[in-house]
Order: structure tokens, then sequence, then C-alpha cells
């Protein structure tokens, strides 16, 4: 299990070796050209007469000349050390990005692993109990809704990878139409509230709210915003969604009260995979998909997303987009 970052270490250890090593023979090379140059002005100022008729003259010509070579020497140098470093700052940068993506993709591969083997198995086991067993009415409808409400996980975790990857390889194409923001945000409360009935879920919709952009990418940002909510906020707390019209200006505000994100780390939760926390400690369900994909939607739309602090506690995700008349 360590032997990985013992090796990564070896390797940055070598190179800062390499690096030093690669420096210091610079430098030595400049001292020794300085220490010549030195040496060969001296040695032809000692040849030099004093009682030769162009004596002033000799003597200014070696000692410009000795200047040139400095001047050549320091311009050299200084652009082989600048040129040394900036390639060493463009590996040091481009590895530790390299080891960063990794890093978060071992990681991705920890949480989809979980994220896909939980909602298969609570589902496969609803299904075989109903087939074994003879349950009441009420036991059955129970596990139906259990292995509904997984199933609706599963495919919501399969769409953000599938659409993640088609919009960063340029395959998924939006259909900019007038949408009614208004009746997307209504129907998405109406699917959680439906989903998860001992959750409290506020709407304070406004009607008549109309955006350009595509429906399912725009259904998808409030899927994920309420879900995030819903997820890290207690479960006897409240999740408030409000969607108001603010001049020309169509806001939409998901409210919760749970432990809040620190300041230093609400740019980063919308890093592809990137989750607050040890990946393999966290308690809460994710892959750190969902606010960068929906992050990259409202960009898409040519709107704004934003995480404030909740006066109460928790977090206020606030997304803004271009309303129509």
């Amino acid at each position: 299990m360590n032997s990985k970052p013992k090796k990564i270490q070896l390797i940055f250890v070598i190179y800062w070796i390499l690096l030093a090593y690669i420096i210091a023979a610079l430098i030595f090379w400049f001292t020794a050209l300085m220490q010549q140059n030195q040496q060969m002005t001296t040695f032809k100022l000692q040849r030099l007469k004093s009682e030769e008729v162009n004596y002033p003259e000799q003597y200014l010509r070696i000692e410009d000349e000795k200047r040139r070579k400095t001047a050549q020497y320091i311009g050299e140098g200084s652009i082989f050390l600048l040129l040394i470093l900036a390639g060493a700052i463009f590996i040091f940068r481009a590895v530790r990005r390299q080891l960063r993506q990794s890093h978060e993709q071992q990681n991705f591969m920890i949480a989809i692993t979980h994220e896909l083997k939980t909602p298969i198995a609570v589902t496969k086991l609803n299904l075989e109990t109903l087939q074994r067993r003879k349950l009441d009415e009420t036991q059955q409808q129970r596990l139906i809704h259990n292995t509904v409400q997984e199933a609706n996980r599963l495919n919501t975790l399969c769409n953000n990878m599938l659409l993640s990857s088609q919009i960063e390889a340029g395959g998924y194409r939006g259909v900019d139409e007038e949408a009614s923001w208004t009746n997307i945000v209504t129907e998405c409360c109406q699917d959680f509230t439906t989903r998860y009935p001992d959750r409290q879920l506020q709407q304070q919709i406004a009607e008549d709210v109309f955006v350009i952009g595509d429906q399912l990418l725009l259904q998808i940002v409030v899927n994920n915003l309420v879900e995030n909510a819903l997820k890290y906020s207690p479960k006897d707390s409240t999740v408030t969604v409000v969607l108001e019209k603010k001049s020309n200006i169509a806001v939409l505000k998901v409210i919760d009260s749970g432990v809040g994100i620190a300041r230093e780390e609400r740019k980063k939760v919308f890093q592809k995979f990137y989750r607050i926390g040890n990946e393999a400690t966290k308690r809460a369900k994710g892959t750190g998909l969902g606010l960068y994909l929906t992050k990259k939607i409202v960009t898409t739309h040519k709107g704004t997303i934003n995480i404030s602090d909740n006066p109460g506690g928790g977090s206020i995700v606030t997304v803004s987009l271009k309303a129509e008349a």
C-alpha cells in the first residue's frame, strides 16, 4: 500500500538532486569562464608595453573586450539558468498535476464502486425478498418504493457520468429553446417529495419564469442541487427551494441547514471528482461529479453559480440565469 508513495518521493528526490547538479554545473562553468576572462585580460595587459605609441588605445581595447565577454557570459548564463528553471518548473507542475489527477481518479473509482454496488445490492435484496417471501401489501409497497428509489439514484449517477464525458468531449449538443424554469423546478421538487416522503422540502416558486436553454440539462442542475442539499443536511432539517425573477434575471436558490462549506472550499467543490474530506472515510454518498457538472451546465447557459452561508446554518447555492420577458 505504501510502496507507490515511497517511489514517488524517491523520484522527486532524484529530480531535485539532478536539478541542483545542473545548476551547480552551470555556476561552475560560469565561474571558470569569468576567471579565464580575467586571466586572459591580465596576460594581455602584461604583454602590453607602456612606451608604445598606441598604448592607451590598446589598453582600452583589452578592457573593452573583457567587458564584452563578461556581459556575454552573464547574458548567456542568465538565459541558460532561466531556461533550466522554466523547464524545471514546467515539469514539476506537470508531474504534480498528473499525480493530483491520478489521485482524484483513484478516489473517484473508490466512490463510484461504492455508488454502483450499493443500489444494485439493495435492489437485488429487495427483489429476492419479494420473490421468496409472502409479504403483506404495506411491506411490499415499502420494498418497491425503496427499489425504485435506488434505481432512480443509479439512473442519476449514470446520467451524470455519461453527460460529463459527452460535454467534455464536445459530443453533447444542447437544444436552446424557451423553457419554463417554473415547471422544471416544480416537477423536480415534486419528484424529490415522492422519493423522500420523510424529508421536509419547502418550495417558494414564482410563476411564469422562462429561460432559454436545454430542458434536460436544466433539470439536471435542479436535481443535483436539491439532492446535494438533502444528502448533506440532517434528516429532520428543512431544505428550501426558491425561484424568483429579479428584473431580467431568474434566480434559483437551494437552501439547506447542513454543516456548510468553508470559504476556501467553495471554488474547489466545482472541480471534477473533488469532495471535501477523505474519500475513503466519507459517510455521505457521492462521486464529486454533481457540482462539477452543474457548474458546466450553468456556464454553458451563460449563467452564474455561487455558494454562500445560510445565516441559520448550512449553505445557500444560487444559480442566476437570464430570464425571458
